[in-house]
């Protein structure tokens, strides 16, 4: 069906309308009247965009509000009923899902904790598939789309290098997910990249440029410069676990030796520490234990003296540290900063800023649910043909 009938320059025009009027909406609920003021366009246009929103259930309105000042007015805004986008994450040491609505509000998330270094694809399909089913029930609304997030690097949606989980090394996984769903596509990207995403949007969390890293057996980083992620020529951009730190030092599952990784990863910190997992390492730092302490500030030190190579090149004054890195900050941060402080040529005219992601570990999977919600936003059609649908079957259901 045509969603936007009419010459081309027109529908082009109500698309970039439509655009800014949802994009208005993320700052909030609004009257059709304050909304004309967010976007420059009049009130008659708003109250013509809103209709089909409206109509297909994108959209709500709230009761009357009486300001006292000229007529009631009835905010508008994103519906809970509204269909719903799916986030999917492949780790190494995890699978999650989380549902979220257009603004970015969590339906549900659901997290299973399962060692997936030496399953193959269909090993992880099975279990994934399992969880976003559940999670659709659950959530008992229309899908917008299904976005996975992987531990590797991904272009044109083949896993190209996924050194923590080499089942996915050489995969369309996001073929083999939609096979599994019955949905037609499955975006994927990189779980740092995707995290870092969720930090842009719909919200900015962190400023227009920053470094997100991810913590966990691996090391990932998204670089988002002037609010949009930066990927590199083939999408290699934020390897940060693979700088190398020590000429000659430990192996790495990449092939090469040194790497900061193997260093600052999760199981080099469990190694130096003595403890069997992250649970175990935040008690023994919550009691004061010197050999976990030590080995967290190691990690913190050469975390850091990846990040001052980083920061050198792309002068980013600010670091978001997320993923298992944010269950332990408070005891990471020290040693990171003591590097920072010394390494970074900027320092003097411009201190890095050392944060704690917000999102905690749940940055990967928001971020994938935000691939779908972002498209959706900035190409509106593609929601009302969605919302349409939604309409046809609830009217023939």
């Amino acid at each position: 069906m045509s969603i936007l009938p009419g010459p081309v320059h027109l529908r082009q025009v109500r698309t970039g309308n439509l655009q800014t009027l949802l994009l208005a909406l993320l700052d909030g609920p609004a009257s059709r009247a304050e909304l004309a003021q967010r976007t420059g366009l009049t009130k008659a246009t708003v109250a013509s965009l809103a209709e089909p929103l409206l109509r297909q259930r994108i959209l709500t309105e709230d009761p009357e509000l009486n300001t006292g000042r000229g007529r009631p007015s009835r905010p508008l805004r994103f519906s809970a009923d509204a269909p719903v986008a799916i986030g999917a994450e492949i780790n190494v040491r995890h699978l999650g899902v989380t549902v979220q609505r257009l603004d970015g509000s969590t339906v549900s998330e659901q997290r299973l904790d399962i060692d997936n270094r030496h399953r193959d694809a269909d090993e992880l399909i099975e279990p994934l598939a399992e969880l976003v089913r559940t999670a659709i029930t659950e959530s008992d609304a229309d899908v917008l789309g299904v976005g996975l997030a992987v531990p590797g690097i991904v272009h044109d949606g083949t896993v190209v290098h996924a050194p923590n989980v080499p089942g996915l090394t050489g995969i369309r996984i996001g073929d083999r997910l939609a096979a599994a769903l019955g949905e037609p596509t499955v975006a994927v990207d990189n779980e740092a990249n995707l995290a870092a995403l969720a930090h842009v949007w719909p919200h900015r969390l962190a400023g227009d440029d920053f470094v997100y890293v991810s913590g966990d057996v691996g090391i990932g980083a998204g670089i988002v410069l002037g609010g949009d992620l930066f990927r590199g020529g083939s999408g290699f951009a934020g390897e940060l676990g693979h700088v190398i730190i020590e000429r000659g030092g430990r192996a790495c599952s990449c092939g090469s030796h040194g790497c900061v990784e193997q260093y600052a990863g999760l199981d080099a910190i469990f190694t130096a520490a003595a403890t069997p997992g992250l649970d175990a390492l935040r008690a023994a730092l919550h009691r004061g234990d010197t050999r976990s302490r030590s080995a967290v500030n190691c990690a913190g030190s050469a975390l850091g003296t990846a990040l001052v190579s980083l920061i050198n090149v792309c002068d980013i004054a600010t670091v978001v540290l997320g993923g298992s890195y944010a269950t332990f900050f408070d005891d990471l941060a020290p040693g990171v900063r003591a590097e920072l402080g010394t390494g970074v040529l900027a320092t003097a005219r411009r201190p890095v800023t050392l944060a704690v992601s917000p999102l905690g570990r749940g940055a990967v999977a928001r971020g994938a649910a935000a691939l779908i919600t972002r498209r959706c936003c900035l190409e509106p059609e593609l929601l009302l043909a969605q919302g349409a649908t939604g309409d046809e079957r609830t009217t023939t259901g």
